[in-house]
């Protein structure tokens, strides 16, 4: 981590409610340093213009607050704090009006990652969601495209697992201190992000994650990408909230569409509705944003080399769950034998079990 002068009282101040990017820049031009506005005066205080409430606030908690403490911290748990005036602050969110006066990482952050695209959704996902956010992540990722996400179940778990399955570069955004890892059961995934990626959060360390936290979160995820991509979604709920951060930012929405009976569908069908980039295919992203294509990395699976009844099985297969005894009525095969090949396309690549002799087509490198 560089280390300025500045630096620790930069952190500390993270730790008074209230103080931003705005109110930090007035205290620097007042003052000179952040340095002398920490250790200023109730009466040199009042002389900025800000808030009585605001000032007293901070001088209840300065005394209690310790910023050579504050950098050892981050030294132990090898966080690096960027602050808004470092040359490594993403340009992409230094762009948007209430981005983080500083964002704590942990994992590096790479030139890279300024392309990049927000994958999220429902935590409530479904097979086809998971289907969906696994092939778009995987060629995404396998066009040197940076995932961003949330880290929380569902989608965003998904999307995660598949970048670094695709050895592309993901990043998690948290709504809480990088110390407190939400949650809990993705903490060995936390740790793969941070090996391969990092993990990032305009929290100090020791912040627990509460509601209202989650969709300050999300301004960051859209903020940070070119686009966001919503894979399902209600009618309501973070998915939606970072869609619209996206359309305040100048940021692209793309989203998935999903059946109408679906209510896991109702947000993504609705956004499409409402102008954003419908998504079927990972092209349709690159396209948009006019990005190159990797022709050569990732293709669909043609069928051309399999014998007649491997053929006419999967040609019975879709890209949602269906049963072996409806797949022996779409082919007219007896049980034994679509077992068998089954067994064999598995192998293949080309079809998945999903458990209780539930099936799905798939796509994978060739």
């Amino acid at each position: 981590m560089l280390i300025t002068d500045d630096l620790k009282y930069w952190i500390s101040f993270t730790r008074i409610p209230g103080f931003g990017k705005v109110r930090l820049g007035l205290l620097k031009n007042k003052f000179g340093s952040l340095e002398h506005a920490w250790t200023a005066s109730k009466n040199d205080l009042l002389q900025t213009g800000l808030d009585k409430k605001i000032i007293s606030n901070f001088l209840s908690l300065r005394d209690k607050i310790l910023p050579d403490k504050e950098l050892e911290q981050l030294e132990k748990y090898n966080i690096e704090a960027i602050t808004i005036e470092s040359p490594q602050y993403p340009c992409m969110l230094k762009e948007i009006a209430d981005c983080p006066a500083v964002l704590f990482v942990r994992g590096k952050l790479m030139p890279c990652d300024e392309l990049s695209i927000a994958v999220v959704g429902t935590r409530r996902a479904t097979t086809y969601g998971r289907q969906v956010t696994e092939e778009l992540v995987r060629n995404l990722a396998l066009n040197k495209i940076t995932i961003i996400s949330g880290l929380a179940k569902g989608i965003d778990t998904t999307a995660h697992k598949t970048a670094l399955e695709a050895n592309g570069r993901t990043l998690a955004i948290f709504a809480s201190g990088l110390d407190i890892v939400y949650p809990y059961e993705n903490a060995k995934l936390a740790r793969e992000i941070m090996e391969k990626g990092a993990l990032i959060s305009e929290h100090p360390l020791g912040v627990k994650p509460k509601a209202e936290y989650f969709p300050q979160r999300n301004r960051i995820l859209s903020g940070m990408s070119r686009g966001v991509l919503i894979v399902e979604s209600g009618e309501t709920g973070g998915a939606l909230i970072t869609a619209n951060f996206a359309l305040e930012q100048d940021r692209e929405v793309f989203a998935v569409p999903g059946s109408v009976y679906s209510p896991l569908s109702k947000g993504t069908n609705k956004l499409i509705q409402q102008g954003a980039k419908l998504v079927s295919d990972y092209m349709d992203i690159l396209e948009e944003l006019n990005l190159p294509v990797n022709n050569h990395q990732c293709e669909m699976i043609t069928l051309n080399n399999q014998d007649e009844i491997e053929s006419i099985i999967i040609k019975s297969i879709y890209y949602e769950p269906l049963h072996i005894d409806q797949i022996c009525r779409n082919t007219e095969l007896n049980i034994a034998v679509v077992q068998s090949h089954l067994t064999v396309l598995e192998l293949k690549g080309l079809v998945k079990h999903i458990g209780n002799l539930n099936y799905m087509r798939c796509t994978s490198m060739k």
